[in-house]
């Protein structure tokens, strides 16, 4: 049986990516796989499976991390992570310290946890999903404003499309329908790097967590951030927030959707949790 899988992309753009991939190809007792172009991480995943590797480690961003992970789905592989990528909500959630090295450490010692598996329609994703407005600024946010602005490249693009007139979502959970702007949904507590969107969510309670926003104007988005920064954006009087194992978002309009930071396809979709787990390799407690 065959041991450790890295599968990275070498079509570094910058010094510091190039850097980045010569330290990981110095960590011993692996086997590195590149990718060349979208979808490579996912067939590279599922092939890994069949050959019999007992980990395949996603070396990349939350997008990286996904594409792993559909090609995982189901096996009983363990998905390690090396965070190199823009945004890396995942390796948070999960205590993987910035530190790559370390966290070669932590892939060795091998400790794992089992986790839930979401889905959007087909597609799964472990951290999060969304549909409108944080969906529309990831198709709209550039790798050359990534470059330049990192995270604050977000806030830019959304700050563009707040000023648009937003879609109207309609949301079926437990029988009963709702009206919003834009919806979030997670598998795990945080949202956009170190913030928790999600103060109820648990990787393995068998729920999504769903937060409904019903406004985008300027005006609201920095009240939302505001709230969610202290912990109270639940309690604003146009958010809901619903734990559910399903959750159907409609729309008339053209509506982007996003899982784990990639948008993925257009509403309608059902979000729903999987009867397939992951296991992941997390630091011992």
């Amino acid at each position: 049986m065959h041991d450790i899988l890295v599968i990275f992309n070498p079509s570094a753009r910058s010094e510091k990516a190039r850097h980045t991939w010569e330290t990981i190809e110095q960590f011993p007792g692996c086997i590195f796989q590149p990718t060349t172009k979208p979808g490579d991480a996912r067939r590279l995943a599922r092939e890994a499976a069949a050959h019999g590797y007992r980990t395949v480690v996603a070396a990349g961003g939350d997008g990286t991390i996904n594409e792993v992970v559909n090609g995982l789905a189901g096996s009983p592989v363990s998905l390690g992570i090396l965070p190199v990528g823009t945004m890396n909500v995942f390796a948070t959630e999960l205590g993987m310290p910035g530190n790559l090295a370390k966290c070669w450490e932590i892939i060795l010692a091998g400790h794992t946890r089992t986790i839930d598996l979401a889905r959007a329609n087909k597609e799964y994703f472990v951290q999060l999903a969304g549909v409108g407005l944080d969906a529309q600024v990831v198709e709209a946010t550039t790798w050359e404003a990534k470059k330049s602005f990192g995270p604050l490249s977000y806030l830019i693009s959304a700050a563009q499309i707040a000023a648009r007139k937003p879609p109207k979502l309609l949301i079926e959970i437990d029988g009963q329908t709702r009206e919003g702007s834009f919806v979030l949904v997670g598998n795990g507590r945080h949202y956009g790097g170190p913030l928790k969107f999600f103060n109820r969510a648990h990787y393995d309670d068998g729920k999504l967590d769903v937060l409904i926003f019903k406004n985008i104007g300027y005006l609201d988005i920095a009240r939302y951030l505001a709230t969610i920064l202290m912990g109270t954006h639940a309690d604003q009087p146009d958010v809901e927030y619903l734990q559910t194992a399903r959750a159907e978002v409609r729309s008339d309009e053209e509506v982007p959707v996003e899982c784990d930071g990639e948008v993925v396809m257009k509403a309608p979709v059902v979000f729903r949790i999987s009867s397939k787990k992951l296991r992941v390799v997390v630091p011992a407690r």
